[in-house]
């Protein structure tokens, strides 16, 4: 899993480097850094006792809800939203930490319940409240794709835990009848995505030029690539968020549908290797951890991928150890940190009520 991650990671290296036009800074260089720093994250996180993170899954939801009203109230504003805590040498974002903290959450919560107490309506309120609560700051940034991570990687957790389908379904026909509401309440930005999704060319200097320069881009690298340092899309400046959002899009470009297929290979063995580690661990918490991180690496993957070549409207997702950011990647390093760590105790059996026992 290790040797898999740092491979992943220095693709991003790679591309980083690219979109520079053949220059470390300022993107690869910093990037690397941060993979060193997240690596040790991961390895020590790997290493704690996975009874400890169930003792503490609460009390790391809390802070990262904290975190998100922080922003709430006096969050640094980029791009147009407001979703960056600033530390002063590091700038959080904190909807990406509560995507792992609620997952910790989630699973606490449902190691403690019995079969039969999941199939009763009434012990599914508070872990849905656990979820609305996040997911409702998220959306105020306003923040709509990870919002949409979090219900997703929540109703996996869900699924995992035992909840029955008609309840899934019931929640998908409510879901599918507030469509008209919830268009009342989008921002003019976020119709204008939904409506170029649909039809780009209809404004191929504005809201379209973002998805119609992508897919000029996947075009032109046919089979093959144009080759490393030679995208004419990404380097010529036609391709936006190159090294964000986009850059999917660039490797596609210089190394072509090969190229896209072998890095899909690597994050594919990464996603086995995760839905394995669950379903080889002894305790229902770790079960749940895993799975739901799994969950969430496969969301960012299929998100950015699909974002890309147009299947989906553009929603800002980065593509996990390859796109630039530090929260993403320090989000990314405790997933797998995580991943590790049920690994590491997947024979451990932690009993229902064991929580208070266990060291």
């Amino acid at each position: 899993m290790v040797l898999l991650i740092t491979a992943i990671a220095g693709i991003g290296f790679a591309m980083l480097y690219s979109a520079a036009n053949g220059n470390w800074s300022p993107w690869a260089y910093r990037q690397a850094i941060r993979f060193a720093g997240g690596a040790v994250l991961m390895i020590g996180l790997a290493l704690v006792d996975l009874r400890f993170l169930m003792r503490w899954a609460y009390a790391g939801y809390l802070t990262a809800f904290a975190l998100l009203v922080a922003v709430e109230i006096a969050g640094e504003i980029g791009m147009g939203a407001q979703r960056w805590v600033d530390f002063g040498f590091f700038q959080l974002q904190p909807s990406e930490v509560m995507k792992l903290a609620l997952v910790l959450a989630l699973a606490r919560y449902f190691h403690g319940l019995t079969h039969e107490e999941i199939g009763r309506p009434h012990y599914l309120l508070i872990p849905l409240a656990m979820i609305g609560a996040p997911v409702v700051l998220v959306l105020r940034q306003p923040d709509l794709g990870t919002a949409g991570m979090m219900l997703m990687g929540a109703g996996a957790i869900f699924w995992v835990a035992g909840v029955r389908f008609w309840k899934f379904a019931t929640l998908a026909v409510a879901a599918v009848g507030s469509v008209p509401i919830a268009w009342g309440f989008l921002r003019e930005y976020q119709k204008k995505r939904i409506l170029t999704f649909l039809d780009p060319e209809s404004d191929p200097l504005g809201s379209g030029y973002h998805i119609l320069q992508s897919k000029i881009a996947l075009g032109s690298g046919g089979v093959f690539g144009k080759g490393f340092l030679q995208g004419s899309q990404s380097h010529l400046n036609f391709l936006p968020e190159k090294q964000t959002d986009f850059i999917f899009t660039m490797l596609a470009e210089e190394f072509g549908l090969v190229g896209g297929i072998g890095l899909l290979g690597l994050y594919t063995l990464a996603l086995v290797y995760g839905f394995a580690i669950a379903l080889r661990s002894s305790s229902q918490f770790g079960r749940l951890v895993a799975m739901g991180v799994t969950t969430t690496l496969f969301l960012y993957l299929f998100i950015n991928i699909a974002m890309v070549m147009g299947l989906i409207p553009v929603v800002g997702v980065p593509l996990p150890l390859i796109s630039y950011g530090g929260t993403a990647m320090l989000t990314a390093m405790l997933g797998f940190g995580l991943l590790i760590n049920v690994f590491v105790h997947r024979d451990i059996e932690i009993s229902r009520q064991g929580v208070d026992e266990d060291p």
